[in-house]
């Protein structure tokens, strides 16, 4: 795991379920979106289903950045993706 999870950022962690017979880290590889930031909230580069702090990201830009992954994975894989993750004091269904 050490060889393919960024373990040496601080983590949001592993952030969406599987859907049957996939793989979030896959889809959102495959959506183009390693890599993508929000403020200091960034996809890894290591494993598309971790969300690292790159410098001092807020709640906010990791909410800004599962809602963008969902948006863009159900557009480019028609796939929605559920988070593995409570978000407490946010309104999300």
């Amino acid at each position: 795991r050490i060889e393919h999870q960024p373990y040496h950022l601080p983590s949001f962690g592993s952030v969406f379920k599987n859907p049957s017979e996939n793989y979030a880290g896959k889809l959102i590889e495959e959506a183009g979106l390693k890599g993508l930031e929000v403020g200091g909230a960034e996809i890894s580069k290591m494993h598309a289903n971790f969300i690292v702090n790159k410098s001092s990201a807020t709640s906010e830009d990791i909410f800004k950045l599962i809602n963008t992954v969902q948006q863009k994975v159900i557009q480019k894989k028609g796939i929605m993706l559920h988070p593995e993750v409570r978000m407490i004091g946010f309104d999300y269904p």
